[in-house]
This record gives structure tokens, C-alpha cells and sequence, in this order.
């Protein structure tokens, strides 16, 4: 992806949500934030005024737009996303996420976004409780319709797409107003 679209999509996104600077030190001070991407994540913010703050998730700020997502995301909820870094997104064969954003495309990326969205809000405690209770596994229903399922692996919460593909939870429990967040290091796929 282009850095030009990266920041223009990232712009039309905080002017979307009405979301500008990272929020004040007097702000961070009163709410327990969690650092993601250089900026602080509030509770009190959703998901989407959070994500345009971290620098570690502008492609998937972009790909939430060109989906048009962004006012599902930054509605009621409560929504468990697992959040695919910009590294995540790089690891994809060369020129998908191009090919993804294209308005031609909206509906295959649509799916694969909705596939990091899980209804309810499931913390990394809920998600190691359900983990227990499965035996080992845990079978995570997504938005997309599909399943995920949810493993603990050296003390780290790994899920399992549907193609059989691996994503580590980097940063668990980033608290928001209408849900939770956990950054993962890998794009999760449906079948």
C-alpha cells in the first residue's frame, strides 16, 4: 500500500470519528490507557478513535474505511477484535492489501476484516477461561460467520484461522468503550 493512501485514508478516518491528537496527559492521567503503536488507547474511546492514534495500525485503519466499517466499529458493540499490525498486513504476498482496498474488492474485504471480529467483549481472562473449559481450545465464533480457534501456547493466546494459519495475541486487553482489543502479528483468513 502506498504511503500516500496510508495517510489520506488515515485522515479521512480521524475526520470520519472526529478523533485529532492523541488525547491529553491530564485525559491518560484519569483513565488506565495501554500504549499500542506510540499513543495511548482510552476506555473511554472506541475502537475506531482509538486505532487512528497507533502507528502500528494505519493499514487497517484504511482497510475499516474502504470496507465501510467505521461506523459499525465505532457503534455500541460490544465488539472482541483482534487487531492485525501494519506488520501483519506485510506479510501478505506482495500487492494484496492494494488489491483488497479497491471498491471492486469490498465485499472480500469486508470478509476477512469481519473474521477479526468476535460479538461480545472476551477479554484474555474469558479467552483463557473458555480456552480451560474446551479442553485446550477454544471455538470463537466471528462476526463473518466463521470460527477461529483460540489456543494457549507458552503462557500467549494463539488463534487458528480457517485456513489453518497461526496469530499470536502481542498485546492483550486494550480496553474501549464498546469492547476490547487484542493485537495480533498475523492477518486471520476464513475458509
Amino acid at each position: 500500500m502506498t504511503r500516500m493512501f496510508k495517510v489520506a485514508s488515515l485522515t479521512v478516518a480521524m475526520a470520519l470519528t472526529g478523533a485529532g491528537a492523541f488525547g491529553t496527559a491530564a485525559q491518560a492521567a484519569q483513565e488506565k490507557t495501554v500504549m499500542v503503536g506510540g499513543a495511548p488507547m482510552y476506555p473511554s474511546k472506541t475502537i475506531v478513535e482509538n486505532a487512528v492514534n497507533s502507528k502500528d495500525h494505519t493499514t487497517l485503519v484504511a482497510a475499516v474505511k474502504a470496507a465501510g466499517l467505521v461506523e459499525t466499529l465505532s457503534g455500541k458493540g460490544p465488539f472482541t477484535v483482534f487487531a492485525p499490525t501494519n506488520a501483519a498486513f506485510a506479510k501478505l504476498p506482495a500487492g494484496t492489501v492494494d488489491t483488497l482496498v479497491k471498491p471492486e474488492n469490498k465485499a472480500t474485504l469486508t470478509k476477512i476484516l469481519t473474521y477479526h471480529v468476535v460479538a461480545g467483549t472476551m477479554t484474555a481472562a474469558d479467552l483463557q477461561k473458555a480456552i480451560k473449559a474446551g479442553g485446550g481450545k477454544a471455538m470463537l465464533k466471528t462476526v463473518e460467520g466463521g470460527s477461529l480457534t483460540a489456543e494457549e501456547k507458552g503462557g500467549k493466546i494463539e488463534l487458528v484461522d480457517g485456513k489453518g494459519g497461526m496469530s499470536t495475541v502481542t498485546i492483550a486487553d486494550v480496553m474501549q468503550s464498546n469492547g476490547v482489543i487484542h493485537v495480533v502479528d498475523t492477518v486471520l483468513m476464513p475458509k
